[in-house]
Order: structure tokens, then sequence, then C-alpha cells
């Protein structure tokens, strides 16, 4: 490690140490911006407790909180620790539903009190909106749904939640609930901020700058009650704040006497990227970093193509993957799986990636989306579980894997059916036969369609079929007594069965790719969905049009477009526009590239945008290229 590098993470142990000292603690908010190794500072700081504190707390049943932002961080974070009991490592959700999950007493009257103010403020909406609107339709539907849910209030004894999946049965809380009942709890009841600073009398938090404002807030106040019996630790970067309910200005509002150590090298960019990031935040905060003093130089390239309706988009980009194959001598650009492309929502990861037409009927669905990203939705899991499993462990001729896959699912050779039957063997052989029938779909090369799978695997009863397949199937064999919805009546259609209806009429290489992607396989992610990873090869695609969204305008970014008056009146007033959210999030995806990063902007303003990243000190002009 070069020695300013050295020396810097030799001043912040030193800082961490003192402040984690439980004779007289001390608060912290660490700056640590893109690349700077900001895991590896919290493990640090862990290490530096443990080494002090670690025997003390095995005896008390202490122990440090550490909440970060995604499961894989936290495995991460429990692995470099070597799982260590004395920390409680956990994502925000999971740790907020564990103070609250026993206090169901409280939960109802907190809930009632919150779904009480809802609707109010809908109703208020509604006198003032224009009646028979769409939007005046959606706020009855709301409403109808609260107040449905606050009847049903009384006769819920225990509430339940899922931090990684949906929650959808009527003693369920969403993840929305759970941040704001516990932070309305934290700063309400005296009692549950003692039990907590006495249980955790050290809380660490990662990525604090997307941490829910509110939670953020009750934090603040818990230790500045108790400034002696409680160490509240953040880590994170302002610049790299990408969800609205964020703490905004966090490090504006940290309170004075806190220790605010920075570190300043990006160890993750070469050169040039470092100087691009800088120029990037040079008009939000100023804050610079340094590049390491061996980092190689780097490549950056702007790639500027006009946005016509026509414009073959996966051909422009094939073609500067070829630029930027010679640009760098490095022939992976051409490798489709060796570069990460970056764009700013699902459904253009989901035309990029080749499963578009299973993923965007399912994403349509509201209630729907948090398991279509995470797996979890149900009849997602059943093919990403059983059968694509199955299928590839017979395409890879593995038996050993075919064996344990249907003995771990399948109704043939379950224990019910195994203990009823006379000779096992039958049983055997038929789930064999079951096997070799369903995979013939796949002979001579064909690609089936996953509707055509389904029926197959449910004709041969092979596994068990989930309940939101059962109308499909019913509708397609005609035989089952299912009620189903008559196809004619519009208004009583169902959404769900539709979109599982119009998802299924694809080949199963779709929701193979769809499978790779939610898995973190895939060559493409979003500008979101990448905080904390890094790759050699970064292509970002900014496409305002085809993102189809309001919040993010990177044509305003980079001089195609005027800001708005609301952007405009924001700005005077020292409100966040849509132009500080979106510099954010290119800050975030330009500070993944490791050795180069190609930027693709479509645009019906080329030439402004040319300007503009020239004067603006961004890219040379040799670094600009037309298309």
């Amino acid at each position: 490690m070069m020695p300013e590098a050295v020396s810097q993470e030799d001043e912040l142990k030193s800082t961490i140490a003192a402040c984690l000292d439980l004779e007289s603690p001390r608060s912290f908010f660490l700056y640590a911006g893109a690349g700077t190794g900001k895991t590896r500072a919290v493990v640090a700081a862990l290490d530096i407790f443990r080494d002090r504190y670690g025997t003390q707390f095995r005896q008390s049943g202490q122990k440090v909180a550490v909440i970060t932002y995604t499961n894989a961080a936290c495995d991460e974070i429990r692995r470099r620790i070597d799982f260590d009991p004395i920390f409680a490592v956990s994502t925000i959700h999971s740790f907020a539903w564990e103070q609250i999950r026993t206090h169901h007493k409280d939960i109802s009257a907190c809930l009632r009190v919150r779904l009480t103010n809802e609707i109010a403020e809908l109703r208020e909406k509604q006198a003032s909106g224009r009646p028979g609107s769409k939007a005046a339709r959606e706020r009855e539907v709301q409403i109808e749904s609260k107040r449905n849910r606050l009847q049903h209030l009384d006769i819920i004894k225990h509430f339940t939640y899922n931090p990684n999946g949906e929650n959808i049965g009527k003693n369920s809380l969403n993840h929305a609930e759970v941040i704001a009942i516990t932070a309305a709890f934290l700063a309400d009841k005296p009692l549950m901020r003692e039990i907590l600073i006495r249980k955790y009398p050290v809380l660490l938090i990662d990525e604090s700058q997307d941490t829910q404002k509110d939670l953020i807030d009750a934090f603040f106040t818990l230790q500045a009650e108790h400034p002696d019996q409680f160490s509240l630790c953040l880590f994170g970067d302002t610049m790299q704040r990408i969800y609205a309910d964020g703490k905004v200005g966090l490090e504006q509002v940290v309170p004075t006497g806190w220790e605010k150590p920075v570190l300043g090298v990006n160890h993750r960019c070469p050169k040039r990227i470092v100087a691009l990031l800088n120029k990037i935040r040079s008009e939000a905060d100023g804050t610079r970093q340094q590049p390491r003093q061996d980092a190689q130089e780097g490549v950056v390239r702007l790639f500027l193509i006009n946005d016509v309706d026509d414009a073959d988009k996966l051909r422009f980009e094939m073609d500067a993957a070829k630029i930027m194959a010679e640009i760098t001598s490095d022939d992976e650009w051409m490798n489709k799986q060796a570069v990460k492309v970056l764009t700013l929502e699902h459904h253009m990861a989901a035309r990029r990636g080749g499963f578009d037409r299973f993923f965007e009927p399912l994403n349509a669905i509201g209630n729907f989306r948090t398991g279509l990203l995470d797996g979890s939705l149900s009849g997602v899991a059943f093919f990403s579980q059983q059968v694509l499993p199955l299928v590839q462990a017979m395409q890879s001729k593995d038996k050993f894997k075919v064996a344990r896959l249907v003995n771990d699912h399948s109704l043939i050779v379950s224990p019910d059916r195994m203990s009823n039957s006379t000779t096992s063997l039958d049983e055997i052989r038929k789930a064999a036969s079951s096997v070799e029938s369903v995979f013939s779909l796949w002979d001579d090369g064909t690609d089936p369609v996953l509707l055509d799978v389904l029926k197959l695997i449910d004709q041969t009863g092979l596994f068990g079929i989930p309940d939101v397949f059962e109308p499909i199937l019913s509708a397609a064999d005609g035989q089952r007594e299912v009620q189903s919805i008559p196809a004619d009546s519009e208004d009583d259609r169902n959404p769900a069965v539709d979109a599982w209806r119009e998802a299924l009429a694809v080949p199963f290489s779709q929701f193979e790719a769809y499978a790779e992607y939610i898995s973190d396989r895939s060559p493409f992610g979003t500008h979101q969905g990448i905080k904390g990873l890094q790759f050699p090869r970064v292509m970002v695609i900014l496409d305002d049009n085809e993102a189809r969204g309001f919040m993010f305008s990177y044509e305003k970014l980079l001089g195609a477009k005027d800001l708005t008056n609301t952007d405009e009146k924001n700005r005077l007033e020292g409100k966040e526009t849509s132009v500080d959210r979106t510099r954010r999030l290119f800050y975030v995806t330009c500070s993944r590239a490791q050795r180069s990063l190609a930027v693709i902007v479509y645009t019906k303003e080329v030439g402004k945008v040319a300007r503009y990243v020239s004067s603006a000190g961004w890219f040379e002009n040799q670094e600009v290229v037309r298309m």
C-alpha cells in the first residue's frame, strides 16, 4: 500500500479506537467515498473493538450492532469477522424488525394512527382533486384498502414480517411500515431507547446516507440523550445517496463534537476515472479524491448517439464496445460477459439481456416488483429453484444432482406417496420417466415455451404446481374445476393472472437470462443496484426516453435540456432538483470502473451535449465519439 494511504489508515484506526472506548465513548461520521475501502474500514473498526472488549461482551451478552445495505454485504462482513457472535450484522429492515417484533399491541396502535392519518390525507386530496380522473379512482382504491386494513386491526393478535420478500397477509407489515414504526417507537418510547443502548452500546451504520431519514434522526436523538453510554458510528458518502428517503445533507447535521475522519484515496479507479469523478462532483460539494500513486492511467470515452425512433441501440452499443477494445487494446470488451452494462431502469436491462418479454408483464404488477427482483415471487421460485436447476443438471448429465432435485421436490417420490406405494421402485422409475419426458422438450436444440414446460410437469406430476398457475392451466386444458374468469369480462379480469399468462408465453431461455440477472451473474445491471460493486470494464447507458422516468434527467445534467421552473424554484430554495439526483447516480455508476469506462448517451441534442461536457471539463475533445 502506498505511504499516504498507510498514513491515512493508521490515523483512521487511531481515531476509531479512541471513539470505541466504552469508558468514554464518542461518535463519528466517517466520510468514505467511492473505492476508498469502506468495508475494510468497517471491519477494522470491529477488529479494534473485539481486541479490547470481545471477552467482556461474550460474558455480558451485549453486542455491537452493524447495519449494512444488502444481504450480500452482511455476508461479506460476517465472513471477514469470522462470524463472531458479539457482532449482530443485519440489514436495516432486519434490525428494525428485531426491535419491534414482540410489541404487537404497540404496533397495532401505531398502525391505527398511521392509517387514520393516511386516509385523512387521501380524502383531503380527493376533495380538492378532479372527480372521475384516473388519480381520483386510484385514491378511492387506496382509501378503501386502508379502511379495510384499519377494520382488521382489532382481530390481529400477532404481526409478521419478512425482510427478504413479499408481505401480503392481513397481519403482515410492509418494509416501509417496519422502518416507520421503529423510528416512531425510538422517538416516543424512552424504555425502548434504554433497552437498545443496553443491548447495543455501539451501533455502526454502513451507507448511512441512504438510511431512512426518520430512523437516522431517531438514532441522533438516542446518541444525544446518552452520549456517555452509546457510540453511533456512521459510514458513508453523501454523493452516493441514491434513494429519496435518505437524510438530505447528512454531513451538515452531524452534531458538534463528533469525529469526522476521511478516507480520501480511491483504491479502485484509475487516474483518468478519478479525475472524471472529481469533475462530476465539483458542482455538488467539491470533495476531491486522489488516485493511488501506482494506479493505471485508465481510459474513458463518451459516445454520443442521435436518439431517433428506429435507432438500433444494441448495434450502436456493440460498435462502441468494439471501439473500446481497439482503444484499450483489451479484447475482453468484445466479450459480452466481461463488460458490465449499467442501465437506469430494470426494463432497459431486460431488453438488452434478452428477458424483456418475461420480465415486463410481471413488472407491470405493482405488488410483484419486489419479489420479481429478488426471486421470491410465487411462480418465479418454482422455475428458478426446481425447473431450471433440473434442466441444467440434465444438460450437464449430472445424475447425482438430478436425483437430489427429484428427491427434494418431486411429488412422485414424496414420503406420503412412497409410504402408500406397494413397490417404491415403480415410483422411482415413474419419476425418472417424468424427468426424461420433460427434458425431451429440449430435443434437437429446441427452446420450449415456458407454458409447455409447465403443462408437461403438471401432466407427469413431477413437481407440485404453485396456486398462481392454476387458473392458467385450467384455461389451457378446460378440465380443472377451478373458478376462472371469463375472457370477455374486461372489468373483472385478474391483472396478475393475465401478466403470468403473457410471461409464460415466452421461450424458456428468457427465464434463464432473467434468473442470471436477479442472481447478479448477468453482465447487465441498473444504476441504483451496484453500489459497493466494481468491474474492470463498465458501459453506462444514458437514455431518458427509454428509461420512461421523471425523477432523473441525464439530458438536463448534460446540458441538452433546460431546467424546468420547478427545478429553478427548488434550486433557489436550496431544495434537491432532478439534476442533483442524476449527478449522484452518474457519479455512482462511473465510480464502478476499475480499468476503462464507456458512457453512451442517446440524445437529440448531440451538439449541445458535446459542448457542455467540453466546457465543464468532464471529457477532452478526443474522448468524445459521435456515432
